[in-house]
């Protein structure tokens, strides 16, 4: 773990292992994409549960995340760390909301995720810049995510069409 996170969070406090993404959240290289990439089978477990269950664990995670981003991002002493990765997590499952997981849409859906997260486009970058604590984390991966599901809804047909 990195000197500085060591000092002021703990892999043992449940918000803060959760807020990091099980510790994806603390790799010294892309930890956003990493905490993503820790979403994909969490994902894919959920794609076997009924629209409702899937809406209601999005939603429980939600509500989770705007809890443990902000005590985690409190002890930190910094407003989202790169190594709070739930927003990702959540963005991705609302990025797959009544989206078929197989291997071609995980990995355009998590391709198009990373561009929006990482690029933030408008809205995701003004929302980013005026929404802050435990809220303001989740909501700009939540709409990177919805947008992302916009547009699998949208590829899919063809994409279906090809394999």
């Amino acid at each position: 773990m990195q000197k500085h996170l060591r000092q002021k969070v703990s892999l043992l406090n449940v918000q803060h292992f959760a807020a990091l993404g099980f510790g994806s959240g603390l790799s010294p290289i892309m930890p956003g994409t990493m905490g993503t990439i820790v979403a994909l089978p969490i994902v894919w477990a959920m794609s076997f549960t009924p629209w409702y269950i899937y809406i209601a664990i999005v939603v429980l995670a939600f509500v989770i995340g705007v809890k443990v981003c902000q005590t985690t991002s409190d002890a930190l002493q910094l407003h989202d760390h790169g190594g709070i990765v739930w927003d990702e997590i959540v963005g991705l499952m609302v990025a797959f909301i009544f989206v078929p997981f197989t291997w071609f849409t995980a990995l355009l859906g998590f391709l198009l995720f990373r561009l929006f997260d990482i690029a933030k486009p408008w809205p995701i970058g003004s929302i980013d810049k005026r929404v802050h604590g435990g809220f303001g984390i989740m909501i700009d991966d939540i709409i990177a995510g919805a947008i992302t599901c916009v547009l699998l809804h949208i590829a899919y047909p063809y994409i279906y069409s090809y394999l």
